[in-house]
């Protein structure tokens, strides 16, 4: 059973990145400027960070094989954990002190182009 369950968190890890690669390169086609992915704080983690004229986008990305996936696959919890790490992430880089943020959200299912919701969460 051990084996099975780390082999189901592989396969999940592995989705995870192809989505966030995806969601990466879909945000730089609209304009978009990455500047971190996967950013991990004891207080939370991030999918990707980007710029966009004078905000600042936190995104959290979510990846289902089996179609659509929706905003409800992030908990409350989750958007207050990614919320702690965006203040320690722009604590430590003094050139985004005076930037608006924003939190996102980008749903990627099996197939088909990413969708993108904007300002779904405030800090």
């Amino acid at each position: 059973m051990n084996k099975n369950r780390s082999r189901h968190r592989q396969q999940a890890q592995k989705s995870g990145r192809y989505a966030e690669a995806i969601a990466a390169l879909y945000l730089r086609l609209k304009a978009y400027r990455v500047i971190a992915r996967n950013f991990r704080h004891s207080v939370g983690e991030i999918d990707i960070i980007a710029v966009r004229g004078s905000v600042i986008v936190f995104v959290e990305v979510k990846h289902r094989a089996g179609g659509r996936v929706g905003l409800e696959a992030v908990t409350p919890r989750q958007w207050q954990r990614i919320g702690a790490a965006a203040g320690a992430f722009v604590g430590r880089h003094q050139s985004l002190h005076k930037m608006s943020w924003r939190f996102d959200f980008i749903g990627v299912g099996r197939f088909g182009w990413p969708y993108h919701l904007r300002d779904v969460w405030r800090f």
